[in-house]
């Protein structure tokens, strides 16, 4: 007889279009069928149920957790979080007497709640947020129990997808975000004054515009600069959105535990411009950016628009940075890569629980 496959329940908190909600997809449509049987349960719908269900992935969307979890009879529960406590949501496992645990921590924050116990092993998203997370909490390191799993990006897609005559001399930039306040920083506008003022036809191209950086825009005259998109839901949207930029431009003073937009943008071949975030703040778009080689590290408006009038006048540099980029997106995101990494850990785990 065949043996059987592992039963995995996905967890997350929505099924809308952000990052936590794309790796969760990507991780359930990635393992290996032939030895996992995979479900996804969200207490909230969204465009991503019927991407899961096209896919061949059971949803179960809404209702009683521990109802699907007494439905379903999962081996393995993987939960998709932003890592603080969360009262009475890790309840039903422990009720359900679930024997794995596994946590993807989005933001690297600590849980010290008696609910947490339940865990069995903490998936941080870089190395910058495991390492943050045993330098700020009285918590010893163990790679058993805590350890990073970088988020999956369709690198093998954007390869394919991104434009191949891409002019690297076009000064023309690309920003995508959520259009929510904590998305941005003042240099994602500030830098436009010094840069257009040396290079007037620059062009920037937003994803999630907020009303401030509209007004910005209006009250500096600089509508003919800035050109504001609709949101886009899928990867081809979003390859396609980048296909029109020689750079994307990243600037978020909360900073990023990953950074999914870095990371799709190298997988196309773009260089990227970054800035630090003070602080404890998220910042592992320093460990996704390597200064002077897949892009620029800038710490004031001033230096982020000479770092981009520096790759529009360098294209060859510039390209070459894309290039670098793209083979370290590739060699370190690929989805089915750090899936197989994913499908490690459940085993390893299982041989123990056994």
């Amino acid at each position: 007889m065949p043996e059987a496959r592992t039963k995995v329940l996905h967890c997350a908190p929505s099924l809308g279009i952000g990052g936590t909600e794309k790796v969760m997809q990507f991780f359930a449509e990635t393992l290996d069928p032939k030895r996992f049987d995979v479900a996804v349960f969200s207490p909230q719908d969204g465009p991503r149920a019927p991407m899961l269900r096209a896919s061949g992935i059971a949803t179960f969307i809404g209702g009683d957790l521990f109802a699907v979890l007494e439905r379903f009879k999962p081996q393995i529960v993987h939960i998709h979080r932003a890592g603080w406590p969360e009262p009475g949501t890790l309840k039903p496992l422990r009720l359900a007497r679930i024997p794995i645990v596994v946590e993807t921590n989005v933001f690297g924050r600590h849980d010290p709640s008696p609910e947490a116990l339940v865990i069995t092993r903490t998936l941080f998203v870089s190395r910058f947020c495991l390492e943050r997370f045993h330098r700020t909490n009285a918590v010893p390191e163990n790679p058993e129990r805590y350890s990073f799993l970088y988020n999956p990006v369709d690198t093998d897609f954007f390869a394919e997808a991104a434009r191949t005559d891409r002019d690297f001399s076009r000064p023309v930039a690309a920003r995508i975000s959520r259009s929510d306040p904590g998305k941005w920083s003042g240099l994602a506008l500030d830098f436009l004054p010094f840069l257009t003022a040396r290079i007037p036809d620059f062009r920037y191209h937003i994803i999630g515009g907020i009303p401030q950086a509209r007004d910005f825009v209006s009250q500096n005259g600089l509508e003919a600069n800035v050109i504001f998109h609709d949101p886009v839901e899928t990867d081809a949207e979003i390859a396609a959105f980048l296909d029109k930029a020689s750079v994307l431009a990243h600037a978020n003073d909360t900073g990023e535990s990953f950074g999914l937009v870095i990371a799709e943008a190298m997988a196309c071949g773009l260089p990227v411009v970054t800035h630090p975030a003070a602080g404890e703040r998220d910042n592992a778009q320093l460990e996704l950016v390597d200064h002077g080689e897949t892009g620029f590290v800038a710490h004031s408006a001033e230096e982020y628009a000479a770092a981009l009038e520096w790759l529009f006048t360098h294209p060859e540099k510039a390209a070459e940075m894309g290039r670098k980029g793209r083979e370290k997106a590739a060699s370190l995101y690929r989805r089915q890569t750090v899936t197989r990494q994913l499908e490690s850990i459940y085993e390893t785990l299982l041989e123990k629980r056994a």
